[in-house]
């Protein structure tokens, strides 16, 4: 993983929305939240056979955030993600 500067920078309490956009069932899209401080904001190849890239890997962008819990979650983002500094 290559650590990024950014303007993701721990300790900041983020509030990270993503959805899932469906068309089957006549609904609309999921929606899931994650709320906590940001550990790192990183930049990561994945193993992706079909990424058709340099090396055949595709680089996500990924959160680790520490929830109020303890938790810790990794987040990929994507063009559904909404990344809220609160």
């Amino acid at each position: 993983m290559v650590e990024s500067q950014s303007r993701y920078q721990p300790g900041t309490r983020v509030r990270v929305t993503q959805q899932i956009p469906r068309q089957e069932f006549g609904g609309g899209p999921l929606t899931t939240t994650i709320e906590g401080e940001l550990v790192r904001y990183v930049q990561a190849k994945t193993g992706s056979w079909f990424a058709h890239s340099k090396d055949h890997k595709l680089w996500l962008e990924r959160l680790e955030i520490k929830k109020d819990n303890g938790e810790l979650v990794m987040v990929n983002l994507d063009q559904y993600s909404l990344v809220d500094v609160i």
